[in-house]
């Protein structure tokens, strides 16, 4: 599946060239440094590149590729076959579009719209656009777009919606009750936009008649590439983003159990967006925590809308051949900090929706993979600090080549890794191996941070914060966050004392 001609390309190919060969030189280099006896399956101290927590991580890794290339380029385009064989039968009878925008640029909003109403009128169906709006300027500027690039003998209708902006929350929560005052017909479906988000040429039409073929599925998302205003370095981390989160939904996708219906674009049917319960859930959900208390979600509406259709017996999809182009404005100048701004926000959500799902949902309703998966996905935190740490420790304590094996380790496993994303259809660079070890990295420490702190949010466009509870429980809840945190990263270190303890001659 190729990249579409619409998607730039990371870089002019003799700047990619030069990459790549440095990155080939700077691995030959690193082979040099390494002690030949480090590296004999025979010697007593080839114990880094082998072992159970090795297998096991390298196995996980292994299984999702396999599974996302599977599904990607077998199982996906014989379901894409038989979908267009049922030709007009596969398309809904009536299509709506939500769109929320809230601080956005109006070079972004303007191009927004204009793929909205570009695509909308691609497909022979009526069509109606809800816009979710904040400023009176919004709904003018939008009629504008609306009249400048409506076709003749094509008939859109638009309803604005003007919510208080108090969170996307309350503007999707209004959107969907202004969905629901519609009536809409039994076989219809209705597309979720973030304001930052353009639809590429067919994007809609290959994601809507995915549903009849799949009666089962309530939702689906689409396959995202990014347009990134920022530095280099942050278009790569966006870019290697996109590449991973691509390759997790084709793998879950296999299993029809997709973890997130992302909320820059994904496709609902409306039954399921006019539905009470699913309304409330993403408009004011909320998490029971054993120890922090109830406590509201201001962000991770994705998650909210993917735990109520699982919650009600719904499957969830994905779409490799519906593109979207997402228009990335990092929170900071900072690489370091913008990155760190967007983890915390991104696995905080993660990781309630991942307790939440195990307790609530279970097995029986989410099967066996998955539930392995989420499980896993609070291990791999700690595991993936493990090699580092220990590293870093053997180094100190019975020589430097215990460190210099690790990254010579490091920079071949993650070389290996970015050479696999060519199967995907995505832009690949040559710093993405320094790009994926930044990110396990950071994101690691990142994640374990935010285990404890569970009940810490905000929204990095909208700068606002879950209200707190009352001085004395605040305090509690920040005493007993950090003492929590401090026990496990001692925990953590004795585990390691002990793994160097047991391999040491």
């Amino acid at each position: 599946m190729s990249l579409p001609a619409s998607i730039p390309r990371v870089a002019p190919w003799l700047s990619r060239l030069t990459g790549w060969a440095g990155l080939f030189a700077l691995l030959a280099l690193a082979t040099e440094m390494v002690d030949p006896a480090y590296l004999d399956p025979a010697h007593q101290k080839f114990i880094f590149l082998v072992g159970a927590l090795g297998m096991w991580r390298y196995s996980n890794a292994a299984i999702h590729y396999l599974r996302g290339m599977y599904f990607l380029h077998i199982r996906f385009p014989r379901m894409r076959r038989a979908v267009e064989q049922m030709g007009a039968a596969a398309l809904p009878d009536h299509l709506y579009m939500v769109v929320t925008s809230f601080r956005i640029p109006t070079h972004t909003t303007f191009k927004v719209y204009q793929s909205v109403f570009q695509e909308v009128q691609r497909l022979p169906v009526p069509c109606t656009v809800i816009a979710s709006i904040v400023e009176k300027g919004d709904e003018n500027f939008i009629k504008d777009i609306l009249r400048r690039e409506l076709l003749p003998g094509h008939e859109i209708k638009l309803i604005i919606v003007r919510a208080r902006g108090t969170g996307k929350r309350d503007g999707l929560a209004h959107a969907f009750r202004a969905l629901s005052r519609q009536m809409p017909p039994q076989n219809s479906v209705a597309g979720v936009v973030d304001g930052d988000t353009l639809m590429l040429p067919g994007c809609v039409e290959r994601a809507v008649s995915l549903f009849a073929y799949l009666p089962g599925v309530g939702g689906l998302t689409t396959n995202e590439f990014c347009e990134v205003e920022g530095s280099g370095l942050m278009r790569e981390w966006h870019t290697m983003r996109f590449v991973q989160r691509h390759i997790n939904m084709c793998s879950m996708a296999l299993s029809r159990r997709v973890l997130t219906l992302t909320g820059r674009l994904s496709f609902f049917r409306t039954e399921v967006l006019t539905d009470p319960d699913f309304i409330k859930d993403v408009e004011a959900d909320y998490l029971d925590h054993w120890r922090l208390g109830r406590f509201r979600f201001l962000t991770g509406d994705d998650k909210s809308s993917w735990f109520s259709l699982m919650r009600a017996g719904w499957d969830t999809f994905y779409v490799p051949d519906s593109h979207t182009l997402t228009v990335e404005h990092p929170p900071d100048s900072n690489f370091f900090r913008a990155t760190r701004q967007l983890m915390y926000r991104w696995y905080g959500n993660s990781l309630r929706q991942n307790f939440r799902a195990t307790s609530l949902l279970g097995w029986r309703r989410l099967g066996t993979f998955t539930m392995y998966v989420l499980y896993d996905q609070r291990i791999a935190m700690w595991t993936c600090l493990m090699g580092l740490t220990s590293s870093i420790v053997a180094g100190l304590l019975f020589g430097i080549q215990y460190l210099l094996i690790y990254l010579f380790w490091v920079l071949v496993s993650r070389t290996l890794v970015t050479l696999l994303f060519f199967a995907t259809g995505h832009p690949v660079d040559p710093r993405y191996p320094f790009v994926l070890y930044y990110n396990q990295i950071v994101g690691s420490v990142m994640k374990v941070y935010t285990l404890f702190h569970m009940d810490q949010q905000s929204w990095t466009r909208q700068k606002t914060r879950l209200a707190g509870a009352s001085a004395a429980d605040a305090a509690l809840n920040r005493w007993t966050s950090r003492a929590m945190l401090l026990s496990s990263v001692a925990i953590f270190f004795g585990v390691i004392s002990v793994l160097l303890d047991i391999t040491q001659p």
